[in-house]
């Protein structure tokens, strides 16, 4: 902070312990200056007057013209007070000026404490933005920016960073706003300093991250002109009783634990049961039937026996150790149940009873959580379907036995949303090492869940259905971490107001305001999902693809509609579409009749035999300019859909075999055989869909953003 004053921290406290004295919750003007000085943010030169002639003094050494206001705690709203006059010229409007504002206040609240008349440098000029800070419930403190002046209400035209923020960061919200072109200079008018105002971003991301007790601050305006940025008002709210979150467990101990809940030795499922249609029966079928090969413990009251398996009364009479106990009894047995897990050491437990805090039953939910505390128990749920662990054919759960494996890892909030991704995934043959229900999230949570899938060897990509995230901060933190190595996806469900209330009613959680959601996700390195589909569509497709080495995106089309419905989806998915050199162009011309398009989308033209597809593919994938293919396939009788197809697969694996290994992905129109082309396409490497240009395209563009926010690219 070199243009920070010394002491800084020294000073703010002072201002900050005056402020706590008083049992305010807001500062006023001349202390919000004596906070932005002594960490650089540059405010205007300003004064307090005690009389008319000393208001004028002021005035005539800082230069007109000058704003005065009002300055007392009990006046929040000065304007409305009648407290602001601005442009004042010269040392006698100064002193009427004076006398007018005190007249005002006493009129608008004659009690009030009045402490004198701030008398402050006039900013003129330059574009009018705002930077500020929010304390969010799930990610603590965040720095914002945006348009400043009046429509920043309206047009809530604002982007958001988790605080401290790096000069990175801060940079890139600059261009994060809708009006990011504003700041180029419109109409002849000067660019703004990109620096000057990515410094005062970073400074008060810094402040209210060094003290915590800051909840809100803002400075707007703030005006950025090509030299520099000066921030005209300064608002800063404070709460003493803030407390930031704990800083969550440490890596290497949710590892640990994670190891052995997710590929436990041995399994103790505490209510089994003999008896069909009973939860506890289906997870004993599940664990069977699945093909588990480590030891199963029912626990049960009376049976001394269930399904083949000598039956335990408690967990505690289980000679051996167990690493994790599947909860299938009643929500309000589940406390002395897990209290006997702790005493046992049982490091996880998965409780699948509903009727906790989704059911009105907050105390309940406590209950268990302190019993976890105190025997370092981890808890998966509760109000959950289990989880899936395909390497260790571990199915844990009521659900069916799922065992085509793979390398991605799914998670839901919800049980409903987590058959989806079971059905989808045996539907679409998609491998997976892992499906986790989380449900009411009372303890392991999505963070959690990163921490495991990152270092576990058989799961290359994470994809997470979420209603809130707990700890969003912790979150984001492993996000970063982890997005790097693997991609992470995540579906934020409550994206709209209508949404967020039936997420709070649903799980006892209130989804946060979205915009912050969608920029911390991106700050993360995350891809973000807008539906279901796209979640799974995203799990399934971005694994197949190899890492693209570049940004240039080619289309080759039979179909001259699906072009441009294709073109429009590059567009959409921020992917760029390559402007066609004049050589590539004349290659490709010798492939495709007179009247067949030039340029980029390569229209073939619909007629063509498969050679054409055959030789313009050969060319796209040989030459190293071009560095991803979106293929538009049009069903005719010349070129069948299956010949299309095999024909595909054959031209990849040949120029694979050269070393020529680039991302490819297919959209096919034509009648219902399409549907089988598609699915060959896909399970050879090339994600392709039948009636669709978007979600091809949309595959490609998540699997670009991945590599980008990996720095692959």
């Amino acid at each position: 902070m070199s243009d920070a004053i010394p002491n800084a921290k020294a000073t703010i406290r002072d201002v900050l312990d005056r402020v706590k004295a008083d049992k305010r919750t807001s500062l006023t003007a001349p202390e919000g200056k004596i906070v932005c000085d002594a960490y650089g943010i540059p405010v205007p030169k300003e004064g307090l007057a005690k009389s008319a002639a000393e208001a004028a003094k002021l005035a005539g050494d800082m230069g007109f013209p000058v704003v005065m206001k009002i300055v007392s705690p009990d006046i929040l709203h000065k304007t409305e007070a009648g407290g602001v006059i601005v442009g004042v010229k010269n040392a006698d409007d100064a002193q009427k000026a004076y006398e007018t504002i005190l007249a005002n206040a006493k009129k608008y609240k004659a009690d009030a404490k009045i402490e004198g008349i701030q008398v402050q440098q006039m900013l003129t000029g330059g574009t009018e933005v705002i930077v500020g800070s929010i304390t969010d419930g799930s990610f603590g403190k965040l720095v914002a920016f945006g348009l400043g002046g009046v429509l920043v209400e309206v047009l809530k035209d604002v982007t958001f960073r988790l605080a401290p923020a790096t000069k990175d960061d801060a940079l890139s919200m600059l261009d994060g706003i809708q009006a990011h072109e504003m700041l180029k200079g419109v109409r002849g008018g000067d660019a703004v300093s990109r620096e000057a105002l990515a410094d005062v971003i970073v400074k008060v991301s810094k402040l209210v991250s060094d003290f915590p007790e800051i909840v809100e601050l803002d400075l707007n305006p703030v005006f950025a002109t090509k030299n520099g940025a000066i921030a005209a008002d300064v608002r800063i709210v404070v709460d003493f009783d803030y407390k930031p979150r704990p800083a969550p467990r440490s890596n290497e101990e949710i590892v640990t634990a994670m190891n052995r809940i997710m590929k436990p030795q041995a399994v103790a499922v505490i209510g089994a049961s003999a008896e069909d249609g009973k939860i506890g029966n289906s997870v004993m079928k599940n664990l069977i039937n699945g093909g588990y090969k480590g030891q199963i413990y029912p626990i049960h009251p009376k049976a001394s026996e269930i399904l083949g398996y000598k039956a335990y009364k408690s967990v505690k009479d289980v000679p051996g150790v167990i690493d994790t106990a599947v909860f299938a009894i009643p929500a309000k047995f589940v406390a002395g149940a897990l209290t006997e897990c702790g005493e046992k050491q049982i490091p996880g437990a998965v409780l699948i009873p509903s009727g906790f805090a989704e059911a009105n039953e907050p105390e309940l939910q406590a209950e268990i959580v302190e019993i976890g505390k105190k025997y370092n128990v981890r808890l998966m749920g509760p109000n959950i379907y289990g989880f899936y662990y395909t390497p260790a054919n571990l199915c844990a759960t009521f659900c069916t036995a799922y065992d085509v494996k793979g390398h991605a890892a799914l998670s839901s909030q919800s049980g409903g949303i987590g058959m989806a991704i079971i059905g989808f995934s045996r539907s679409a043959k998609m491998g997976v090492s892992a499906i986790v229900g989380l449900g009411n999230k009372s303890d392991i949570d999505e963070d959690d869940l990163l921490a495991f899938f990152e270092q576990d060897p058989n799961t290359n990509l994470i994809a997470q259905h979420c209603e809130d995230l707990k700890d969003g901060r912790a979150f984001a933190e492993a996000a970063k971490r982890v997005s790097k190595k693997k991609p992470v996806i995540v579906l934020k469900a409550g994206r709209t107001s209508a949404g967020a209330k039936a997420a709070s009613s649903h799980t006892g959680a209130l989804a946060g305001n979205d915009k912050i959601y969608e920029d911390v996700l991106k700050q993360s390195g995350v891809i973000r999902a807008r539906s279901l589909r796209q979640l799974l569509e995203f799990a399934r497709g971005v694994p197949v693809l190899p890492t693209p080495k570049g940004e240039n995106v080619l289309i080759i089309t039979g179909a001259g509609g699906s072009g441009v419905l294709l073109s429009d989806a590059v567009v959409d998915n921020g992917l760029s579409l390559m402007s066609m050199p004049p050589d590539l162009d004349a290659a490709f011309r010798k492939f495709i009749p007179p009247f067949g398009a030039a340029g980029n989308p390569v229209d073939i033209t619909g007629g063509e035999p498969p050679i054409t597809y055959v030789n313009t593919v050969k060319l796209g994938l040989s030459d190293e300019r071009i560095h991803a293919l979106i293929l538009g396939y049009w069903h005719t009788i010349v070129t069948p859909p299956m010949v299309f197809a095999r024909n595909m697969v054959e031209v990849k694996k040949e120029m694979e075999a050269k070393g020529f290994v680039k991302p490819m992905v297919a959209s096919l129109a034509g009648d219902v055989e399409v549907e089988e082309a598609a699915e060959y396409l896909y399970q050879n490497g090339i994600p392709a869909y039948a009636y669709s240009t978007e979600l091809p395209v949309e595959v490609l563009g998540a699997k670009y953003k991945w590599a980008r926010g990996a720095g692959l690219l």
